[in-house]
């Protein structure tokens, strides 16, 4: 809709250009009935009977063009008599003209001028001069495109907006390089996100979600090159139409895309001392199809870990003291390649499908060396060799229609099939003091994760000022965990004896929802949206070990509020929403990780979904060239879910984490950012995230009583980016950001910061571009300090990251390729709703379309 409003105001400036200025162009697509000023041809002759008649289309589909700007001509004086513009069908007319010589001038944004010389009309003849066809044109494009930087950052009504495609250093990262720059957000080193301060977040792949996403976020995204983003939009407040899963909210990727005709095929490589990728992306459109194909591949190595353990507990009586090192590095592989098509079954119905695969194998290798000493006295020293593998394989199919009626009333159909094939292992060695092999252990643990959804919206113009929307949706989810902790000596095979263990946990999830908006907006320009969503879900679930599960079924109604005013150039936003939050696949898997003893991970089936009130003020203004916006939010959680960790029973000085509903956490705070453009090339930008946070909760120790913990303090993060472009194709742009200590339910976790300049050297008419990054140059490491404790337990835990990094990238594309008209595509599925865990565990997805619920 925003490009059709661009295009109008585009076509009817051109309009302008050529008619008469008072005259009047109808805005329901009918056909104008312009008026002449005082002077020109039309105002000196009386008005004649004669007409002419036409229409516009595209030469390469021969689809409408709508709001073509048609201008008359007298071809004696060379004067402009009079204009009009084409209805949404492309056709147009001219009447009430006298009997003369004319010519006619047909321009529209993206197309080549054409005009109709010679045209001789008599008294009362009415002239039909057919289907004018308008051919593309790259030149008019490039003279209104390039007209300065487009805004590294921008607010829209219900989301900001980072534009990706601007951010010359990205060549050769992934898209945690990429989210690490968008206000709002806070990404670790270990690539876990967070909004405002929250990982229950919701993140999207073109309004698309996957079960990649249920193992883990961070992981997910290494998958995403990061200049194949083109924007990314972070929405605090979602309107009822998306899911209510994201009590934080949600984070839309929005991949790089074209509508051009023809065949083309994009080359982007990158090569470092971290990383390296190779991507290949083509496409073919000709007349109502379209076909894309791509795939990439992306390497990480040489990716260097040490870290530092000291943490006392208390069982029984007896204080143990654990001190532990470790020297590790990782290594992975990540691919996707997808297949999609899109087909015009008519003027306005359109058809949407894709297949898409991602493959990501990690293994990450750890030497721990680890000290026991019980109540002051020195105990065993272990040595423990630690090979682990996370290796994924996901599959997302989408079909979706789509029929538009008229302007602001569709109705479409959306399905999409996903599923995830996860294996999480690890092999151990135990080593003795001298380095000899005492015993082996091995977890095995696959994980399938599939699901199918179906839904339907429908949305309709209800006067001029207002809409309403509607819509119901489906999800049938299932998740299957197998796991198997197996002992063995120096020698021989693998057994379950001598306290190894296996299991099972089946998990079905299925959720029924249906919601209602509207959208009002008055005289005075207020606007206001409201809307409320039920969501029911089912769960039937059970584990090997102890049977069925007591989870019983829930529904939540969910409502949400937005409003917004602009008072002397200051743009006011309130909003209100309730959000659930429901567990995640690794939060459920009750596989006893303990990939190192001395802590130990293991998932809770029988946690409860949390639920979210959240509430927004932000303000907003232009002063000159700088924007600046200020928002001031407040969160409160009921039934979080929070890591609890406490000591082992049964291994000495070992800490358990799991996952419990606690109670209670509230956060209060705000965002606030700046963006100066220097000049239109030159922008210079700063954001700070400052906010409050309380968290509250009953815990059960290993003694079995009850404990209430709380925790308070304030978050603190901020950071400052500068880009620039030059002659000759030239760039140059650089960010930095720092991260302060995050509170956590038992303790604190340390910050980090992050900082990378790039040049860009654009050839070949923009063709291709060759370019130089560096991030952390300045410092060999970074140390996350984290500090955790309980009446039971203390904990500090320092990890050293060595990722100093420099890349080289190339990029290049071939193929002649012209413009498409614009067209809608067919709305695609959103699943809101996976749970972010501390390892970074939330939803995404890809696919493309209009955020749907």
């Amino acid at each position: 809709m925003k490009t059709k409003i661009l295009l109008l105001a585009t076509s009817l400036l051109t309009a302008s250009l050529f008619t008469p200025a008072q005259a009047q162009f109808p805005m329901g697509g009918g056909t104008a009935q312009p008026k002449a000023l005082p002077g020109t041809a039309g105002d000196q002759s009386p008005k004649g009977t004669a007409r002419i008649t036409g229409s516009v289309v595209d030469s390469t589909q021969a689809k409408a063009i709508e709001f073509a700007s048609i201008a008359l001509y007298n071809k004696t004086t060379g004067k402009a008599v009079d204009g009009t513009v084409a209805d949404d069908k492309g056709k147009f007319a001219l009447t009430k003209l006298v009997a003369g010589d004319y010519r006619v001038l047909i321009t529209f944004v993206g197309f080549r001028n054409k005009t109709i010389e010679s045209l001789t009309l008599a008294n009362g003849q009415s002239l039909d001069v057919g289907t004018i066809k308008l051919s593309s044109s790259t030149k008019t494009l490039d003279e209104v495109t390039v007209t300065g930087q487009a805004a590294m950052i921008e607010e829209k009504v219900d989301r900001l907006v980072y534009n990706a495609d601007k951010d010359i250093t990205a060549k050769g990262g992934d898209a945690t390089d990429i989210l690490r720059k968008v206000p709002l957000l806070t990404v670790d080193l270990d690539g876990n996100v967070s909004l405002r301060g929250s990982q229950n977040i919701r993140v999207l792949i073109n309004n698309k979600p996957s079960t990649i996403i249920a193992s883990s976020v961070a992981d997910a995204l290494k998958q995403i090159p990061a200049d194949q983003i083109k924007t990314v939009e972070v929405i605090t407040s979602p309107s009822a139409k998306y899911d209510a899963e994201g009590s934080g909210g949600i984070i839309n990727i929005i991949t790089k895309k074209n509508s051009l005709q023809g065949l083309n095929l994009n080359v982007d490589s990158g090569v470092g001392n971290r990383g390296s990728l190779l991507s290949l992306n083509g496409g073919y459109r000709k007349g109502k199809a379209g076909f894309t194909l791509g795939g990439f591949g992306r390497a990480m190595y040489n990716t260097i870990t040490k870290t530092s353990l000291e943490q006392t507990s208390v069982v029984g009586g007896v204080s143990t003291l654990t001190r532990q090192t470790g020297d590790g590095d990782s290594r992975g592989l990540f691919g996707q390649y997808n297949l999609g098509f899109d087909y015009d079954l008519a003027k306005n119905q359109s058809l949407t499908a894709g297949v898409r695969y991602g493959v990501r194998n990690m293994i990450s290798q750890q030497d721990l060396v680890t000290r026991l000493f019980t109540n002051g006295t020195p105990g065993s020293v272990s040595n423990r060799n630690v090979e682990s593998k996370n290796l994924s394989g996901t599959v997302d199919m989408n079909l979706d229609y789509l029929h538009t009626f008229k302007p602001q009333q569709e109705w479409s159909i959306s399905t999409l099939y996903s599923r995830n094939d996860l294996t999480n292992n690890f092999d151990a060695d135990l080593l003795n003091g001298s380095e000899a092999l005492t015993g082996r252990q091995r977890n095995l643990n696959k994980n399938v994760n599939q699901e199918f959804t179906l839904q339907t919206d429908y949305q309709t113009p209800i006067k001029k000022n207002q809409l309403i929307e509607f819509g119901a949706k489906g999800i049938f989810r299932e998740v299957n965990s197998d796991y198997q902790y197996l002992l063995a000596g120096p020698t021989g095979g693998f057994t379950t004896e001598n306290n190894g263990t296996l299991g099972s946990l089946l998990y079905h999830q299925n959720i029924a929802a249906g919601y209602t908006s509207y959208t009002y907006t008055t005289k005075k320009r207020y606007t206001l949206k409201g809307g409320l969503r039920y969501e029911h879900t089912f769960i039937d679930a059970s584990t090997k070990e102890d049977g069925p599960i007591g989870i019983g079924n829930y529904g939540v109604l969910v409502p949400s509020l937005n409003a917004s005013k602009t008072i002397k150039g200051t743009t006011v936003k309130l909003a209100y929403n309730r959000r659930i939050q429901r567990p995640g696949l690794q939060q459920l898997n009750p596989n006893f990780n303990a990939a190192n003893p001395q802590n130990i991970t293991i998932g809770n089936p029988a946690l409860r979904p949390e639920l979210t009130n959240n509430f927004e003020l932000g303000l907003s203004k232009t002063i000159k060239k700088t924007f600046v916006n200020a928002t001031f939010f407040g969160r409160v959680t009921n039934n979080a879910i929070t890591q609890i960790r406490e000591p082992s029973d049964t291994l000495v000085g070992a800490i358990v984490t799991t996952y419990q509903n606690i109670g209670r956490q509230y956060t209060y705070g705000t965002n606030t950012f700046a963006n100066v453009a220097i000049t239109s090339k030159i922008n210079v930008g700063v954001f700070l995230n400052f906010f409050y946070t309380s968290l509250t909760g009953q815990t059960t120790g290993v003694d079995g009583l009850s404990q209430e913990l709380t925790n308070t303090g304030f978050n603190l993060s901020g950071g400052s980016f500068a880009s620039a472009q030059f002659k000759n194709g030239w760039g140059a742009q650089a960010f930095g950001f720092m991260q302060g200590t995050q509170v956590q339910l038992q303790g604190t976790q340390g910050g980090f910061g992050f900082y990378t300049v790039g040049v860009k050297k654009e050839f070949a008419n923009k063709k291709g571009s060759v370019g130089l990054a560096a991030e952390n140059f300045l410092t060999s490491r970074f140390n996350i300090h984290t500090v955790l404790n309980s009446p039971q337990f203390n904990q500090v835990n320092d990890v050293y990251l060595y990722n100093r990094g420099v890349r080289v990238t190339f990029t290049y594309k071939i193929g002649k390729m012209t413009m498409d008209a614009p067209r809608k595509k067919a709305k695609s599925v959103n699943n809101d709703d996976v749970k972010s865990d501390g390892a970074g565990q939330a939803p995404a997805a890809g696919g493309g379309g209009t955020p749907r619920q």
